[in-house]
């Protein structure tokens, strides 16, 4: 039974990641920022209280989970901030938050855990990105803070694929699509289990020759 920690599992689209591997019979564990959050994971799964943002409290996690191989992390907490931020109107307290939260944190807890990765038979991260974070697909422009923030995370991504290479580990990022959640919003094309539906069938079939690569939620490739 392959073994999963995803985190911000407490609400939206990490809760229902978690409610579907575990449906699918992975050991599903999960990080929440309030355990009270945590009461709606799903039976027979694993919650830890844990801030990704605080290095004290990945700490404590890496030592809870010490010797325990994870087959896929996860890193799927992260934030939008502020919108409609560009020229003239860019909070930069927001944009040094919003990048600490998903730049940041997905790399800290990636060294936190990575021999945990690295001692289990998939060796898989997975980090949740988002197409605007593209560089090769942005003609739209504006939201600067969010998208920066994004493309930040794929350079993190793409250069993690590379330096993990030796340890036989698969690296990609992921975009879950326009989903309906409090990020996403009521006017999004897809509910959270569409979108994990289809995040699922990609992670159940990253092979090493996924290593690098940006996935859309339905299996296609983004380009950088």
């Amino acid at each position: 039974m392959p073994t999963i920690l995803i985190t911000g599992a407490g609400r939206g689209l990490g809760l229902e990641l978690a409610k579907q591997f575990a449906a699918a019979g992975w050991e599903t564990l999960g990080t929440v920022r309030d355990l009270a959050k945590g009461a709606a994971m799903p039976r027979g799964s694993q919650t830890f209280l844990c801030d990704i943002n605080d290095r004290a409290s990945l700490a404590r996690l890496a030592r809870d989970l010490k010797g325990k191989p994870i087959d896929v992390l996860f890193c799927n907490a992260g934030m939008y901030g502020k919108r409609k931020q560009g020229v003239g109107t860019v909070d930069y307290d927001t944009w040094a938050e919003v990048m600490r939260v998903n730049v940041f944190a997905p790399m800290a807890c990636v060294e936190a855990l990575v021999d945990n990765v690295a001692a289990s038979t998939r060796r898989q991260i997975v980090m949740m990105s988002s197409r605007m974070g593209s560089i090769g697909a942005n003609t739209g422009g504006g939201e600067v803070v969010y998208r920066s923030s994004k493309a930040a995370l794929n350079a993190v991504t793409k250069s993690l694929s590379v330096d993990l290479r030796e340890r036989q580990m698969t690296v990609i990022a992921v975009h879950p699509g326009w989903v309906k959640t409090d990020m996403g919003g009521g006017g999004a094309d897809l509910t959270p289990e569409q979108s994990v539906a289809g995040l699922k069938k990609v992670v159940e079939g990253l092979t090493p020759v996924s290593n690098g690569k940006f996935f859309n939620y339905d299996g296609t490739e983004i380009v950088w």
